[in-house]
């Protein structure tokens, strides 16, 4: 498992070299510069925090097509008049507390529906995702809400070491992803309520009581999204995180995650992301149009599901 894990991420570096060649060859300098890889890593970094807590959905054998619509609810319940009004007059940590607590409850109901109402995540969460877009838009008013508290923007809009803050963040949620993941009791009831829910109770963990703590992990990934799309974009708005469900699946199948559960990988899913990121950015800096991308990116994770299956099988022969 370790050596096929291995030749995975060797897989996924040299994808990502071949992406950099072609970016360099088509879009020369213009992608090459110091300032457009730190917006790939920008663009990276909200989407990348978002997808490491998909990992850990993923790899219980569960999904969450919510995503996208948790970070625009909790992005725009962060910006309100009201909560603004209080992170003026205490401080602009509220804006953050907001944000990951929006995104914890909604992460809590999801989980409850799955594991105790028995819902199939599919389903549950593809309600969610119609009901948090929807009341993002009825608190908004289905209007851009403008962040106005300069503190939350100056604590969030600086570089540290000539790397932006939100990239910073993005780094902290990866190690501790990867710690909880693999070094962690957690991380160990994950890959075997994942791997076969049965098993995993016979030897007494409580699957149900698991499930619903990884959804609670994952919307508290999206709150955090939602910290750091308001930073870059100053705004609070319910078309926040939209096709972020696509993406940040993408981003873990394509980084070697089984989407049966049982097997994840943090360090697969950040070079997924990447992958994604990079290639979107190709697209955009050669003028290419938005359609060509979706069907790329199609592509693109029907041969990484395929590849999946491949490897399976080949894991299960030995």
């Amino acid at each position: 498992m370790a050596m096929s894990g291995f030749w995975r991420n060797l897989g996924l570096i040299i994808a990502l070299v071949v992406l950099i060649s072609v970016g360099l060859w088509t879009a020369g300098d213009r992608f090459g510069s110091v300032n457009n890889v730190l917006t790939i890593l920008r663009l990276a970094a909200v989407i990348g925090v978002v997808s490491i807590g998909m990992t850990f959905v993923i790899t219980g054998g569960g999904i969450d097509l919510s995503v996208g619509a948790l970070v625009a609810l909790a992005s725009v319940w962060a910006t309100t008049l009201a909560t603004q009004a209080l992170a003026e007059d205490f401080h602009w940590s509220v804006i953050v507390f907001t944000a990951v607590a929006v995104g914890a409850m909604c992460g809590l109901i999801n989980g409850v529906v799955i594991a105790y109402g028995r819902v199939v995540a599919f389903i549950a969460t593809l309600a969610s995702l119609a009901a948090g877009r929807g009341l993002a838009e009825l608190i908004s008013n289905r209007r851009t809400q403008i962040n106005r508290v300069d503190e939350f923007t100056a604590a969030f809009d600086r570089n540290i070491l000539g790397i932006p803050m939100l990239v910073w963040i993005f780094g902290v949620v990866t190690v501790i992803g990867w710690v909880v993941l693999n070094r962690t009791t957690f991380g160990r009831r994950t890959f075997a309520v994942g791997g076969n829910p049965e098993a995993a109770r016979l030897a007494g963990i409580n699957v149900k009581l698991h499930t619903m703590w990884l959804y609670v992990l994952q919307g508290v990934c999206c709150g955090i999204a939602a910290v750091m799309m308001i930073a870059r974009t100053t705004t609070g708005s319910s078309t926040h995180g939209t096709l972020y469900e696509l993406d940040s699946i993408a981003a873990v199948v394509i980084g070697g995650t089984l989407l049966t559960g049982g097997r994840g990988t943090i360090v697969g899913t950040v070079f997924g992301v990447l992958i994604f990121t990079t290639m979107t950015n190709i697209f955009t800096l050669n003028n290419r149009d938005i359609s060509e991308q979706a069907i790329t990116k199609g592509v693109v994770i029907i041969l990484a599901v395929l590849l999946q299956q491949y490897l399976a099988r080949r894991e299960l022969k030995k």
